[in-house]
């Protein structure tokens, strides 16, 4: 394990994230050492199928190592797909809000990383797993970060695969939903190791909860989500562009890029809306070329936001208040963020 001992400062801090060449079994050895039997850990998540299955199986991994381990997500979740989710599989987590910070010894993330929200800024990692692109902020006891990868729930089965643990039928059914979500059905960027996860994962799942939760994308509520934006779409060129005006949650915004990406003559889409003082744009691509998470970055970093992503999927926040010193003449939030749109494609 030298390659991954040199990542390491004085402080037991990896500066950088595992290189490839150390094996999953190398990895799994090196987590159990980060927690102990008497560390209760809290694991964070912004809850999606793919965090809340890394999150299931990072519990899973240290389960009889750890005295206990909770989950707690950041985001409000009210996709109906996802309320499925985590009825159907009993997934045990709370709001952060909830959180006695006094009682957890060692913290971990899954799917994300410190910088990717405000909120995760606030807590001192010690284990950070993630398949985004890495930022060099990023640094924890333990950092394993693959950006090629499709999903993370992929990075977890291998860990699961390397601790000869075999997943329960509830936990191999979460893993393999968050991969095939995370991958859009392997539309996305992905690797062999995604589809080879997803194979193994393949004997022991649940179809007829896979079945269910598929099944209920749609509510009222829903459809009343598509047709304001159905009102508001804007066609240029293969994008569409839609803001969404009043508070909204990131989780419609998500819905509604993935519903115009249905769309014939669309290889981008671009949807936003303002959600506790920030705006907040989704950005989706199915063309041969062109990043999605770059693209975030290099329009909105310089408003004082964050982006980031991979190619076909990509996010930005950005406080409202420095958006709104921009718009000068500009007629509305829309328009501007329309305009920004314009100047890059």
């Amino acid at each position: 394990m030298q390659k991954a001992q040199n990542s390491f400062n004085r402080n037991g801090i990896m500066e950088h994230p595992f290189p490839k060449s150390t094996s999953a079994v190398e990895k799994c050895k090196r987590l159990w050492e980060v927690v102990g039997s008497d560390d209760v850990l809290g694991i964070v998540i912004n809850a999606d199928p793919d965090s809340m299955a890394s999150a299931l199986a990072l519990k899973r991994l240290f389960w009889r190592k750890a005295k206990k381990i909770l989950i707690y997500h950041i985001n409000p979740i009210e996709r109906a797909d996802n309320l499925a989710f985590i009825k159907l599989l009993k997934i045990e987590q709370e709001n952060i809000r909830n959180v006695k910070r006094s009682l957890i010894t060692k913290w971990a993330v899954v799917d994300s990383q410190p910088e990717h929200n405000d909120l995760l800024k606030r807590f001192q990692f010690h284990i950070i797993i993630d398949h985004h692109p890495v930022l060099e902020s990023t640094k924890a006891p333990f950092v394993d970060i693959k950006p090629e990868y499709g999903a993370n729930s992929t990075i977890m089965t291998e860990y699961l695969k390397a601790a000869r643990i075999k997943p329960s039928p509830t936990l191999a059914t979460a893993l393999f939903y968050g991969i095939k979500t995370d991958t859009d059905n392997f539309v996305r960027n992905s690797l062999p190791n995604d589809v080879n996860a997803f194979r193994y994962l393949y004997k022991f799942v649940n179809m007829n909860v896979i079945k269910k939760i598929e099944s209920s994308e749609m509510t009222v509520r829903t459809l009343d989500t598509y047709r304001k934006a159905m009102d508001r779409l804007i066609i240029h060129k293969d994008i569409a562009f839609v803001y969404m005006e009043g508070e909204q949650r990131p989780d419609w915004l998500v819905m509604v890029a993935d519903f115009f990406m249905r769309l014939a003559e669309v290889t981008w889409a671009l949807v936003s809306g303002i959600h506790r003082g920030k705006v907040v744009v989704i950005i989706r691509n199915a063309g041969l070329r062109g990043n999605a998470g770059k693209l975030a970055e290099r329009i909105f970093s310089r408003f004082g936001g964050s982006g980031g992503g991979h190619a076909s999927a990509g996010r930005a926040e950005v406080p409202l208040a420095n958006l709104e010193m921009h718009l000068e003449g500009q007629n509305s939030l829309e328009k501007f963020l329309l305009s920004l749109i314009k100047s890059v494609r």
